[in-house]
Formats: C-alpha cells, sequence, structure tokens
C-alpha cells in the first residue's frame, strides 16, 4: 500500500513547477497521467544534452531533466487545441480527483477546461493552477519563469558576493522558485483531497512563483518588515547568526585551496568551537559571547576566525569539530556527493526498469515513510507509452476507437 493509492491525477503540466508536484504525488501512489503534446511532449524532453543513452552507449530521445522530474507517471499524448481532445481530457476529468495545468491565465477557460468547466462532470475535481503570477492581479497575464521570479522576488538581491567584495545579483543554481512552488501545491492538494473526502466539494487551488518566492525569503522576509531595513547580499554568510559561513583552511593535501562550512548555531556550540581552535578566551569576551553580539560584531570576530582557520586543514578541523558535536561539513560536488557513504546508506539513488536502459539510477525521492512506503515502480514514461492503456481502461475506448483519434493526430 501507498499513502495516495486509489487518488487519480489528471497532469496536464510540463517543464517543472507542475512535473515536481505530480512527480510526488505519483511517489506517494497517486496515478499520475501526464498528458503530452502528440510528437513532442513535455519541452523537457528535448532539455539536453546529457541524453539517456541506449545499450549501444547512443543517445535517445530522453533528455535527463525530463527524466528527473516525471517518474512514477503514465504518458498520454493529447492534442488539448483540438475540439476532440478536449473531449477526451473532458472525459478523463470525470475519472480523476486532481488536475494540474500550468498554462497561461485564460487558456484553460477557452478550451473548456477550466475549473469552472470539469467540476461540472466532476464536482468533487481539486484543480490546481500554476502560474508566474497567479489568477488576479496586474501581472496575471505575463509569462513567469523561475529566473526572473527569483529577480522580482528578492531572492538575486540576497543572494551572491557581498557588493563591496565585487558580487552581484546571483541566481540559485536550481530553479528553487519552480520547485518551492510545486512542493506548496502538492501541499495544497493533499488538504483540499482532505476537504473532499469531508464534503464531497472540490476546489481550484490558484498557485503562484511570485507569491511561493516571496514567502520563501522566510527570515530575510521577516526581518525587513520587522526593521524597515533592505538586506543584501552577504555572500557565504548568514544574515542572523555568526559564525555560520564558509571559510578557507590549510591548503589541501595537493596544494589546491581548501575550505569548510562552519555552522554555529548558538553560544554553546560557539564555546566549543573556540575549545577546538584553542581560543577559549573569544567566548568570555563580551564582544562575542552571545550571538547578538558577535553579528553586531562581525567585522571584528569574522578576520579572527579567518586566520584561525587557515592554520589547520580540512580533515582536521572536520573531526574535531564531529567529536565536539560543532555543526560543519565539507562542500561536496556531485560525485562526492553521490558517492557519499550516508547519501548511498539512506537510498538516495534508484535503480529503475526504463525500457531504453534496464538500470537506469535517478535521484529517489527523500520522503521515508514508515507504513505506506513511496512507489519506486515506474521509470519515467516513453512520450506517449500508455496512450492506448489509459484510454482503454478509464474511458473504454475500442482500439478502432483510438487508432480514429490516432488518425486524426489528436493522440
Amino acid at each position: 500500500m501507498n499513502a495516495l493509492d486509489g487518488i487519480r491525477v489528471l497532469d496536464l503540466s510540463r517543464v517543472l513547477a507542475g512535473p515536481w508536484c505530480t512527480q510526488t504525488l505519483a511517489d506517494l501512489g497517486a496515478d499520475v497521467i501526464k498528458v503530452e503534446r502528440p510528437g513532442t511532449g513535455d519541452d523537457t524532453r528535448t532539455w539536453g544534452p546529457p541524453f539517456l543513452q541506449d545499450a549501444d552507449g547512443k543517445d535517445t530521445a530522453e533528455a535527463a531533466y525530463y527524466l528527473g522530474t516525471n517518474r512514477n507517471k503514465r504518458s498520454l499524448t493529447c492534442d488539448l487545441a483540438r475540439p476532440e481532445g478536449q473531449a477526451v481530457v473532458r472525459a478523463l476529468a470525470a475519472h480523476c480527483h486532481v488536475v494540474v495545468e500550468n498554462f497561461k491565465v485564460g487558456d484553460m477557460a477557452r478550451y473548456g477546461l477550466d475549473h469552472a468547466s470539469l467540476k461540472q462532470v466532476n464536482p468533487a475535481i481539486v484543480y490546481c493552477s500554476i502560474t508566474g503570477f497567479g489568477q488576479t492581479g496586474p501581472y496575471r497575464e505575463r509569462a513567469g519563469y523561475d529566473y526572473a521570479v527569483q529577480g522580482m522576488g528578492g531572492l538575486m538581491s540576497v543572494t551572491g558576493e557581498r557588493d563591496d567584495l565585487g558580487g552581484g545579483p546571483q541566481k540559485v543554481g536550481v530553479a528553487v522558485a519552480d520547485l518551492f512552488t510545486g512542493m506548496y501545491a502538492a501541499t495544497a492538494i493533499l488538504a483540499a483531497l482532505r476537504h473532499a473526502e469531508r464534503t464531497g466539494e472540490g476546489q481550484a487551488i490558484d498557485m503562484a512563483l511570485l507569491d511561493t518566492q516571496v514567502a520563501m525569503l522566510a527570515n530575510l522576509g521577516a526581518n525587513y518588515l520587522v526593521s524597515g531595513k533592505v538586506p543584501g547580499r552577504v555572500g557565504n554568510a548568514h544574515q542572523n547568526i555568526v559564525p555560520y559561513q564558509v571559510f578557507e583552511v590549510a591548503l589541501s593535501p595537493d596544494g589546491q585551496p581548501d575550505h569548510l562550512i562552519l555552522a554555529v548555531g548558538n553560544d554553546t556550540q560557539f564555546g566549543k568551537f573556540c575549545e577546538v581552535a584553542g581560543r577559549p578566551e573569544l567566548a568570555a569576551d563580551p564582544r562575542f559571547a552571545r550571538n547578538q553580539d558577535r553579528v553586531r560584531n562581525r567585522a571584528v570576530l569574522v578576520p579572527l576566525l579567518e586566520a584561525i582557520l587557515k592554520t589547520r586543514g580540512k580533515a582536521d578541523w572536520l573531526a574535531a569539530l564531529e567529536t565536539a558535536k560543532v555543526p560543519c561539513g565539507a562542500i561536496n560536488n556531485l560525485a562526492e556527493v553521490f558517492a557519499d557513504p550516508h547519501v548511498q546508506e539512506r537510498g538516495m539513488v534508484d535503480q529503475w526498469p526504463h525500457p531504453l536502459q534496464p538500470g537506469l539510477r535517478l535521484v529517489a525521492s527523500p520522503m521515508k515513510l514508515g507504513a505506506t512506503p513511496v512507489r519506486t515502480d515506474l521509470p519515467p514514461p516513453l512520450l506517449g507509452q500508455h496512450t492506448d492503456e489509459v484510454l482503454g481502461e478509464l474511458l473504454g475506448y475500442s482500439s478502432d476507437q483510438i487508432g480514429a483519434l490516432r488518425g486524426i493526430k489528436v493522440v
């Protein structure tokens, strides 16, 4: 049993925020039917290289980007711009609990596939729309992309090296506005499903990347609203905690610059760090004794710590600090991440029986549920792989009916 066994999701989304949401629901056991454009499919199928290689080592049409966001789904091709395709989607919605779409505002209404239309065939439907700026507001008709939203939502103003050290606006290395929106959308859908179970009443969910990005400003958003002071970039440091940043240490064994993360979260940990560093007097210094003092005197303390950290190598520091229970860490590249014994022990890589590569390795879901474990049975689908299966299973279409739709290129 999986937690969402019996829940069926009609996934009309593409690229990242929507597919990330539906992949989460699929991992939890929902039957996710991914509706893709005939012939081309989700845009991310072509977002490579790298592409999945076949048994002969040749690139296939399956980009790694697509594979990483669409596991545990079934693929059905259908042209939503055609009346016949719209009829298929409406028929499928009658057999689903959830619809997820990320079309431009107004597109679904023109197709007769908006919430108001689909609730006529399924009053309990949970309908989640994901857009850049939401269904209301002056920007509602704008196309919203993660990169632009990271800028508009303030994230790039607080990400990157300090301006006085040559820094400037910097986006995060992965599309976090998309990913966070996908996770918030999944949470909202689960809440709406609970309501539908109790009342039989579905509802529309309006998710916007910009809303999510503003929410994810977290402590920095609160800092500004409470103080009225606009925070700037602080590089690898923390706005509210000191010392909580990257420090350079002694050169690595091969003579290269080396670094570690020191993440002191409270005064007790700072005292332990000072003992490990052989400088216990720093913890007793009234300028540094409390975190609020360390934040106010950051410009004095950090140069002292920089000099101390450079006296020993990374391995030496990490071993000593971990023994003393002082939070710290290495800065790994992705090869080191996936070779890490803890990452391996936690099962963060799964193998999937993909038809083009039986031993396909992909990142696993991080959700570890004791009684209802996540699914690991369906690899990311080939384009249209399950079209006949879904139309026959849910709508009772015969092979002739499916053939007729295929003949006019609706599926």
